[in-house]
């Protein structure tokens, strides 16, 4: 269970890199499971944390995910709990609007999101594609993300 909300976690979190994010909090609209996004500038690129929402409606301390990104397509390592694991996110900025995003588990593809900024800069709409997994089947999903 542990591993699933993890990879549901990585591709929201692959999704929402990019150049255009102000820094600050974003909140995931509905679905499951409740996130909230933290986004800080570093260096060139941005760095980006997820906390999970509990059942209380506050965020969790444990499964804290982080990854920094230089929006260059190149592969990065996501840590859980500030440590590394083996998945990774290439991050590719296509304009000030949109970015493509590839992440893989222990070397293998597990999905793509595809993110696309309001013109006003406060909502991401996010498509995710996930390979299938743990017996899971593939899927397509789309979510919302609101600025704070």
């Amino acid at each position: 269970m542990k591993r699933f909300a993890i990879a549901v976690c990585l591709v929201a979190l692959a999704a929402s890199a990019r150049a255009q994010i102000a820094p600050g909090t974003w909140i995931k609209r509905g679905g499951h499971p409740a996130m909230i996004m933290i986004v800080e500038p570093a260096g060139s690129g941005l760095k980006i944390t997820y906390r999970m929402i509990g059942a209380d409606g506050k965020p969790m301390s444990q499964n804290l995910m982080t990854v920094v990104t230089m929006l260059d397509g190149k592969e990065a390592v996501v840590l859980v709990d500030g440590k590394p694991t083996d998945e990774t996110m290439a991050v590719k900025r296509i304009d000030a609007s949109h970015t493509i995003t590839v992440v893989k588990m222990q070397g293998k593809e597990f999905g793509t999101s595809k993110l696309e900024a309001s013109a006003d800069g406060k909502v991401l709409k996010v498509e995710n594609y996930t390979a299938s997994y743990a017996g899971q089947p593939a899927k397509v999903t789309t979510e919302y993300w609101d600025k704070q």
